[in-house]
């Protein structure tokens, strides 16, 4: 049976703004933050966020499998179809109230991910793409960066929650990747990060440790937006994948050469 990817779209822009709603809401409004790691943190606003998303397409979708950071097994159905959830990604500057963070769905066919959504809930920037459709930032569509100097490239990077465990390596990529690039920025929401570099704002995006619903939507809008996305290695990137890159086609051997140092 096909399944209309359009409507798929819809239902998840529509789970996208409500949540937005939430998270808004909750934030500078707070009144718990949980750790589940000594740098990973959650709050209400995460919860209340996922359940609102997770209800969205249960209502229209019961028959579909769920993954969702928060709840993860909970939503669990055997399908074919599989949506990706990252409910706030970027929940330590939410909890800081920095306004950079995204709400990020995706869905996948039998694997493949064919619809990506990532929400900026501040700014009321939508990111959207279906597969071979193209990449969109709200009416407009968009692709990515066509600079072909590194040394004129602004880059943006994320470090992993157990960063202490052996910083040098990571430390080691940035200042390689610092002294080649005009300059590094680190923002905090890998999914805005993927959708930067999609709309030509980052000329490249590498991170290490990432989980799926980290990257799912936004790897999809920006291979539609004509970047690269790969491993360190040069293979073709799967959301299983515990590492990243993302750049323009012009820099991606150069950035891939420096982080395997």
């Amino acid at each position: 049976m096909t399944i209309d990817l359009e409507h798929v779209k819809n239902v998840g822009i529509g789970a996208a703004y409500g949540s937005a709603g939430i998270l808004r809401r909750h934030l500078g409004r707070l009144k718990a933050i949980q750790k589940k790691g000594p740098k990973d943190l959650v709050t209400e606003a995460d919860l209340e966020s996922e359940k609102h998303i997770v209800d969205a397409i249960r209502e229209k979708f019961p028959e579909h499998d769920i993954f969702a950071e928060e709840s993860r097994e909970k939503n669990h159905v055997e399908s074919n179809y599989r949506w990706i959830i990252d409910p706030l990604d970027g929940t330590t500057n939410f909890a800081h109230q920095v306004p950079i963070f995204s709400i990020s769905i995706a869905f996948a066919v039998s694997g493949e991910i064919r619809v990506g959504i990532v929400l900026q809930p501040i700014s009321g920037e939508l990111f959207a793409a279906v597969k071979n459709k193209g990449a969109w930032l709200n009416d407009h569509h968009i692709n990515a960066s066509e600079c072909r100097s590194l040394s004129d490239a602004l880059l943006v990077t994320g470090f992993p929650y157990d960063v202490k465990k052996d910083s040098r390596q990571y430390m080691t990529r940035f200042e390689n990747m610092l002294n080649a690039s005009q300059g590094v920025r680190r923002l905090g929401s890998a999914a805005l990060d993927l959708c930067y570099v999609a709309c030509g704002r980052f000329e490249g995006f590498w991170e290490e440790h990432l989980q799926p619903w980290d990257t799912a939507a936004g790897a999809l809008i920006a291979e539609e937006a004509g970047a690269v996305v790969t491993d360190f290695s040069g293979f073709p990137y799967t959301i299983n994948k515990r590492e990243i890159l993302a750049t323009n086609r012009h820099l991606h051997d150069e950035m891939r050469t420096i982080l395997n140092f």
